[in-house]
């Protein structure tokens, strides 16, 4: 062996001597320092808005006023940010209709792939926005499933039991002592899609809300939680024999034109309605299309709908402030143009409340 190749072969150890100790410093994870992130600081802004709670079957204000809300969904501000419209005026445009309750979807896919410290942020905005605005917040876990198999309607929406514990573990640790994120609709639309995404009984159902109330309750025990009913939000009969377990709540129903044949008011008395008695309630989506040269009467089901909701109490919010979402409320970021669907929940909104 010629010298040479002996004093390359001695670099080569050398080398191969000292990467590992290289390597291994600058893989180093000090995992023993990780933590979840320290609440955010006091903000000033917390308690511009009067706290609400339940008081039997109504909503109310800490003087004791009770509230019937009008208000709308907006997209998930991810998509709005990411589209370049999430600012401070998309908020003012929506106060303009008359707006009293603002739903941000959050979307599971969203929620992971910006990061949950960075989605907060999102929503540290628009709680700000909201609050010097006068507006309270709904925050919806946004998504379509069985969420005791973990069985979803689209990719959009896969979570998991962890998941969704998770989320509400960091929006609960985050927004306490926050009057206007006055509450957490918990799950948006479950469904078994007529069997295609497994079963779930009411029992599991029941106990799943349960949990995350109590999750929810360890670290802020002021905000109402929202629980909805099976069939996409829409049915809540199963409160007539196993409510949920748990004070200062709420319930949501979705009541959709194509939910049910008309005539409307007796099927949604059978399935939901019944409930605003005793429980409050907030059709958390409600939302029309209309076809090329349909008007809108008085008999039309946005007529029907709000005029059936406030008549009993019950509180309402329209699906969906964005241009390409459906059904529409815009028409286009360009102006905040109005849709017909638009035009009318304005209208709604700024008209006197329908009493019985």
């Amino acid at each position: 062996m010629s010298l040479r190749l002996i004093a390359i072969l001695l670099l080569l150890i050398a080398g191969s001597q000292k990467a590992p100790s290289q390597d291994t410093t600058r893989k180093i994870h000090a995992w023993w320092n990780d933590a979840f992130p320290r609440p955010p600081a006091k903000n000033p802004k917390a308690k511009l808005l009067p706290l609400l709670h339940v008081y039997k079957n109504k909503f109310v204000n800490a003087k004791g006023d009770s509230i019937i809300f009008r208000g709308l969904s907006i997209a998930d501000p991810d998509k709005i940010q990411n589209q370049g419209n999430w600012n401070r005026q998309l908020f003012e445009e929506v106060k303009k209709l008359g707006t009293m309750l603002v739903r941000i979807p959050v979307h599971p896919i969203a929620w992971r792939e910006r990061t949950p410290a960075k989605y907060l942020q999102l929503l540290d905005s628009a709680a700000n926005w909201c609050s010097n605005l006068g507006m309270y917040i709904i925050i919806d876990w946004h998504s379509i499933g069985n969420l005791k198999m973990e069985l979803f309607q689209d990719p959009m929406y896969n979570t998991t039991q962890k998941e969704t514990l998770e989320f509400w573990q960091a929006i609960a640790r985050h927004f306490v002592g926050n009057n206007t994120m006055a509450f957490y609709e918990l799950f948006n639309e479950p469904t078994t899609y007529r069997g295609q995404l497994g079963n779930i009984a009411w029992s599991d159902w029941k106990k799943i809300n349960e949990d995350i109330i109590r999750l929810i309750r360890a670290f802020d025990n002021e905000k109402i939680e929202l629980v909805a009913g099976f069939d996409w939000a829409y049915d809540l009969t199963p409160l007539r024999e196993e409510p949920i377990n748990a004070e200062n709540i709420g319930y949501i129903s979705h009541p959709y034109p194509w939910k049910r044949q008309e005539p409307w008011p007796p099927k949604w008395d059978e399935d939901f309605g019944f409930a605003a008695g005793q429980y409050p309630i907030i059709a958390s989506e409600i939302g029309f299309g209309l076809r090329p040269g349909q008007s809108i009467d008085s008999n039309h089901y946005g007529y029907q709908i709000t005029r059936y909701l406030e008549e009993r109490g019950m509180s309402w919010v329209a699906w969906v402030y964005d241009p390409e979402w459906g059904p529409n409320m815009l028409k286009s970021w360009q102006g905040y143009q109005l849709t017909e669907m638009g035009k009318f929940f304005k209208d709604a909104m700024q008209a006197p409340f329908h009493k019985r």
